[in-house]
């Protein structure tokens, strides 16, 4: 557990827990998983993806759980769907598929078999990672920047080594966790603590925990033996500070925006997000969303 944290392994490594039942947009949820639910143009899954691929991450590890076949399904190829693109000469369409597919072998699916908690879910992936850093990405957080969020991480963790995770400004801390800073360097910050959903008077920063992280393996020896915390569940953040005792955690303000799709008015909100930020079709979102607004 007492290992220097050097800056010698690269980020190759992602994990996405996907096991969680979407219970926030039930009735959606029933029968399609969370995931999968279109934001604009795309599964919210997929931004997820892109953005770790723009960082330069070779595997992705999803940690599963019952009734998410689609989401392994959806970055397969679906051989009868494009024999019939073809067929109708709907090459561009099936280029846009294509864009989508991971290359082989660079996926893993593994099962979480019963919903202990984030710290949990990360644990399931312990095999697949290894001894190297990895990054973690919530799936109910879609991140609007350039470069991607998990980017812009990566280029910290090439200076500093360690644990680095993203933080963005909020007005009320009070409904997230926040960071205890100890010092600054632009938008890096050195971390002294973390402090979840604390009351605004008594917050250490205005700084929220977006859901991006970049985490040494010796995280996993931690979440093995990690106590059970908030709603009974495993969690990551608990296994976090207990880390943080031995090793160096810095947050990064980075530049960009997060929308939580994670319950209805997320979700809302991240779709017209995405609608608008979308090349091909924002001027033509924007006045849709404009006419509705009209009523």
């Amino acid at each position: 557990m007492d290992r220097v944290v050097g800056r010698s392994k690269p980020l190759r490594k992602a994990v996405l827990p996907v096991a969680g039942l979407g219970t926030r947009v039930l009735p959606a949820t029933k029968a399609i998983p969370k995931e999968m639910l279109p934001v604009f143009d795309r599964p919210a899954i997929q931004y997820v993806v892109d953005e770790a691929l723009a960082a330069g991450i070779e595997h992705i590890v999803f940690v599963t759980g019952r009734n998410k076949g689609a989401i392994e399904d959806y970055f397969d190829r679906a051989y009868e769907l494009e024999d019939t693109l073809k067929l109708k000469g709907k090459t561009d369409i099936i280029q846009s598929l294509d864009a989508g597919l991971m290359p082989a072998g660079s996926t893993s699916f593994v099962r979480q078999q019963a919903p202990l908690g984030l710290g949990h879910a990360v644990w399931c992936a312990r095999d697949v990672i290894g001894d190297e850093p990895f990054a973690v990405l919530l799936p109910d957080m879609l991140v609007k920047a350039a470069p991607s969020c998990l980017a812009q991480m990566a280029a910290a963790y090439a200076n500093v080594g360690g644990n680095v995770i993203a933080v963005e400004p909020c007005e009320d801390p009070s409904g997230y966790g926040i960071i205890d800073p100890e010092s600054r360097d632009g938008r890096l910050i050195k971390m002294k603590g973390m402090v979840e959903k604390p009351k605004r008077e008594v917050a250490p920063s205005n700084l929220f925990i977006t859901g991006r992280y970049i985490l040494q393996p010796e995280i996993f020896d931690l979440l093995s033996n990690q106590a059970k915390g908030a709603g009974g569940e495993i969690q990551l953040t608990d296994a976090m500070v207990r880390l943080m005792a031995i090793q160096p955690f810095h947050a990064l303000e980075y530049d960009g925006r997060s929308y939580d799709c994670g319950d209805k008015i997320g979700y809302l909100r991240a779709t017209a997000a995405m609608a608008l930020a979308n090349e091909e079709f924002s001027t033509q979102a924007r006045a849709t969303l404009n006419e509705v607004l009209k009523g």
